[in-house]
C-alpha cells in the first residue's frame, strides 16, 4: 500500500521519510497513531499534552527535524499527531517539521543542528526557546497545549512564575543522525 511516503537513506542523518507523490499545502501528509502511553518522559517519547507523553506508532517518529520545515502538525481525535504539509512538497522531497511545534522543550540532541536549512537555528530547541517571529511563522500548524503553556506562563507574575510553575517534564529525543 502506497500512503505516499516511505523511509529511505539520508546522507547526513541516518533515516528520514520521503515523499513519493506530491502533496498541496494544508493537505494531511501522514497521521499519526499513538502506539502506547508511557509513564515517563524518556528518549522516544513524544509530548502530547503539558504532562502526557506517548510512542506514536508507524513511520511518524522517523521524520526528521528542520529549521524550515515542509510540515507542521495538528492533533488528531486520538491524541496523536498528524503531519500536514505548510509548503508544497514534491515527490522524493524528504518530510520534515520542526520538533518545536510539538515538543516544550527538547534534550538529547547533539551541540550542532543537521538540517541544513537557510533558516537553521544552529540547534535543536523546543517551543519554549523559539523566538515570537518563528512562533508567529508556524500558527495554526503546532500543538495547541504548546500555545496553552505559554499562556500559563505569560499570566503569571514574575516573582511566581518560577515556583507555581516549574518545568514541563523535559522531552527527549534521540538524534537520528547519531543512528
Amino acid at each position: 500500500m502506497d500512503d505516499g511516503f516511505e523511509l529511505r537513506g539520508t546522507h547526513q542523518k541516518g533515516e528520514g521519510v520521503f515523499a513519493t507523490r506530491a502533496f498541496e499545502i494544508d493537505e494531511t501528509v501522514m497521521v499519526g497513531v499513538i502506539d502506547r502511553e508511557l509513564d515517563r518522559n524518556h528518549a522516544h517519547a513524544s509530548q502530547v499534552s503539558a504532562e502526557r507523553f506517548v510512542l506514536h506508532g508507524g513511520l511518524v517518529s522517523k521524520v526528521n527535524h528542520s529549521c524550515e520545515p515542509n510540515c507542521g502538525i495538528r492533533l488528531n481525535a486520538s491524541g496523536a499527531h498528524d503531519f500536514v504539509a505548510r509548503a508544497p512538497i514534491a515527490a522524493g522531497d524528504e518530510i520534515t517539521f520542526d520538533y518545536a511545534m510539538r515538543n516544550y522543550s527538547v534534550d538529547y540532541f547533539p551541540a550542532r543542528c543537521r538540517c541544513g536549512s537557510r533558516r537553521c537555528r544552529g540547534r535543536i530547541t523546543g517551543w519554549r526557546d523559539l523566538p515570537a517571529q518563528r512562533k508567529a511563522d508556524y500558527h495554526g500548524l503546532v500543538a495547541p497545549y504548546l500555545l496553552e503553556i505559554d499562556q500559563t506562563r505569560t499570566a503569571r507574575p514574575p516573582a511566581q512564575t518560577a515556583a507555581a510553575n516549574p518545568p514541563v517534564g523535559r522531552v527527549a529525543w534521540w538524534c537520528r543522525s547519531a543512528l
